[in-house]
């Protein structure tokens, strides 16, 4: 794991003890529904940039690639078979949020990669998040990606056990789980190999991680 990562998840597990101890206080308690909602007041930041990655670069070759994926999956999604149910796996870090580039919390949606999950979800797909991320953060991870304008049918996180697993092998079992669920994932779209190897997807969509630079 890199420095970069660990400080993102030193950020994120501050955020995430910040918003468990506003739930606990007595007005979170009175309206549980609003207490996300207070999460952005409690924000933290930290330099994450990749060292040799600019900003734009990267959001331009994150549009390349789903600029390849939107028009399989406009067709994907009409062809369905009747009664099909339709899911799409994505990451998390550097996927389907911006982590390396300043983060912040909540972090912002990956422009690109949000604009094919809206119309995914527009359309009846169910959305599923596999991380690495630990289970700790697992509610602030889900206030975050539901904040940044994901639509979230399931969120798999890693608990103490998978922590000592290969994270390829980790994320493979977890699409064999949704497609237990009795959904046809159309499409896994990650940006480091261990996320897309291992099968049970149709189609697969790396986005850039230029040679483990973004985690």
């Amino acid at each position: 794991m890199t420095g970069r990562t660990w400080k993102r998840l030193i950020g994120v597990t501050a955020a995430a003890t910040a918003v468990t101890a506003a739930l606990m206080t007595p007005a979170a308690t009175a309206s549980p529904a609003a207490a996300p909602a207070a999460a952005p007041a409690v924000a933290t930041t930290t330099a994450a940039a990749a060292a040799d990655v600019d900003y734009d670069t990267w959001q331009k070759d994150c549009r390349a690639v789903m600029d390849e994926a939107l028009p399989y999956l406009k067709q994907r999604i009409a062809d369905a078979a009747a009664g099909e149910k339709q899911a799409i796996v994505f990451d998390i870090d550097n996927t389907t949020l911006e982590t390396d580039f300043g983060f912040s919390y909540p972090s912002p949606a990956n422009a690109p990669v949000l604009e094919v999950a809206e119309y995914a979800q527009d359309h009846g797909v169910a959305l599923f998040f596999v991380t690495a991320r630990p289970d700790i953060i697992a509610s602030a991870t889900d206030y975050n990606l539901k904040h940044a304008g994901y639509k979230v049918s399931g969120l798999y996180v890693r608990n103490f056990g998978d922590l000592f697993r290969d994270k390829a092998e980790y994320k493979t079992a977890k699409r064999v789980e949704i497609e237990a669920k009795g959904y046809t994932i159309i499409a896994n779209i990650g940006n480091t190999p261990t996320d897309l190897s291992g099968g049970h997807a149709e189609k697969t969509y790396k986005l850039p991680d230029y040679d483990g630079q973004l985690s």
